[in-house]
């Protein structure tokens, strides 16, 4: 425990800032996850929307210092990578 009232402050702010954290980080996970499900549906329109939903949640957490940028750009990479695929093989298909 803290001894002084900056160290008390300290972790008051530290508090906070981790339960921030967490609520990012939740609302990023499912955005992911929303978007892998709807791959499988191949929807457009759907998937598409849930692409943009990722990416900026994606850029977001790491404007914010949750996740590095690097991090961030290299999964949005991957993301459009899944989705070109998916829209290349529904359109083969059609």
């Amino acid at each position: 425990m803290p001894q002084r009232k900056a160290g008390l402050k300290r972790l008051r702010a530290d508090k906070v800032r981790h339960l921030r954290n967490i609520k990012i980080k939740q609302t990023l996970k499912k955005s992911l996850k929303k978007f892998k499900l709807l791959l499988n549906d191949k929807k457009k329109q759907e998937l598409l929307a849930a692409l943009k939903e990722a990416f900026s949640k994606l850029d977001k957490a790491a404007a914010k210092g949750i996740i590095h940028k690097k991090t961030a750009s290299r999964k949005k990479g991957r993301l459009h990578k899944k989705y070109s695929q998916a829209i290349s093989s529904s359109a083969g298909k059609a």
